[in-house]
């Protein structure tokens, strides 16, 4: 089964999910290596479907979804497959993130990599089987993510394509249909919790669960007062990270992975941009490179710049429960309680007002 419009079917197994945020607390690509080694056959039968039954399928890393280099011996061509986890997104989500990266490289000049439909033309393809999973290929795009030795620099030329990005969000006329899911704080840290409760987090213990619960009401605060106007709340990538940029020299970043694409504060993005390193001693001339950027595309007033920390902390414990629910990445259990540990550190200095 396929689908191509945006009006189509969910292929999602919408009944294994229980309640709608339960779904989003299970992320099953961390439930081990025969979870895994299936995911593995269904990314060699959706290179089979492209018609690609020779091409050796590698997998490069497991996040939200299980990503592969697909390189066929045939005809020489090196693509990308994202295979979807289950119960994160509907069929329709997915093509309305289609919908976007193809928008932006046509009429906003930000390169993303072009889809590969499977040779019906469907762009999702649904991969059958006990649990059906969504699957989309795109083309490889050249380059590596920026250096860690320039990261000021990076992140100036990070502040203007995300400038151009939201410029764009701002005027795009959404194909109907279009729908993609939101990043305020009932759906990242209050009643859906989509990626778990930060409460749940590794290594929580009463000291840190007192310090965080701190944390939670100051940020729920001040973003019910700054508020979700047209100017600061939009479409947005949510996962701007300098991982999600390819780099060739002195050429404008591609930007890739859409998967978290959608509805946020425009300062979201730039709080995403420091993930995992928000203490991080450069982070300071980071955020201001990135301000820099950003204002030589569209303005940013001062009193949404007073809220930059604001949205770091945001971010950051919404990390906390990321990282408790995805053990299976590899980063995830790299940082594990550490992060929790320095997270409780950065509240404490963000509650003093030091990071104001």
């Amino acid at each position: 089964m396929q689908a191509d419009d945006l009006s189509a079917g969910g292929a999602v197994p919408y009944g294994v999910r229980g309640a709608a945020g339960e779904a989003a607390r299970i992320h099953d690509l961390s439930a081990g290596d025969e979870v895994l080694d299936g995911v593995h056959g269904v990314a060699r039968e959706a290179a089979r479907i492209h018609g690609l039954p020779e091409a050796e399928v590698t997998l490069i890393n497991v996040s939200e979804n299980a990503t592969y280099r697909v390189d066929d011996p045939a005809t020489g061509t090196r693509s990308i497959l994202r295979v979807h986890r289950l119960g994160y997104h509907s069929t329709p989500a997915i093509l309305s993130e289609l919908a976007w990266l193809e928008a932006l490289r046509e009429e906003a000049g930000v390169r993303t990599p072009r889809v590969i439909p499977a040779p019906d033309g469907s762009r999702v393809l649904t991969v059958p089987g006990r649990w059906p999973r969504d699957c989309v290929m795109f083309e490889f795009l050249p380059g590596a993510e920026p250096p860690q030795d320039r990261l000021v620099p990076g992140f100036e030329r990070l502040g203007a394509i995300t400038a151009r990005m939201h410029r764009h969000a701002r005027g795009w006329r959404r194909p109907a249909g279009f729908t993609r899911f939101h990043w305020d704080y009932g759906a990242a840290l209050g009643a859906e919790s989509r990626w778990g409760r930060w409460q749940d987090g590794l290594g929580m213990d009463s000291e840190s669960r007192a310090v965080l619960g701190r944390l939670d009401r100051e940020l729920r605060g001040r973003l019910r007062r700054f508020g979700r106007g047209a100017d600061r709340y939009g479409l947005i990538h949510a996962d701007l990270r300098l991982a999600n940029l390819l780099v060739v020299g002195e050429e404008p970043p591609s930007v890739i992975d859409f998967d978290d694409c959608g509805f946020g504060w425009y300062l979201y993005d730039l709080a995403a941009a420091v993930s995992f390193i928000e203490d991080h001693p450069q982070v300071p001339e980071m955020v201001h490179a990135w301000v820099r950027g950003y204002r030589t595309v569209l303005d940013l007033s001062v009193e949404d710049e007073a809220e930059i920390w604001t949205f770091i902390m945001f971010r950051r414990l919404l990390l906390v429960a990321w990282i408790g629910t995805h053990t299976g990445v590899d980063i995830a259990a790299e940082l594990g309680s550490g992060y929790t540990e320095g997270s409780c550190e950065l509240a404490e200095r963000y509650l003093g007002g030091s990071l104001r």
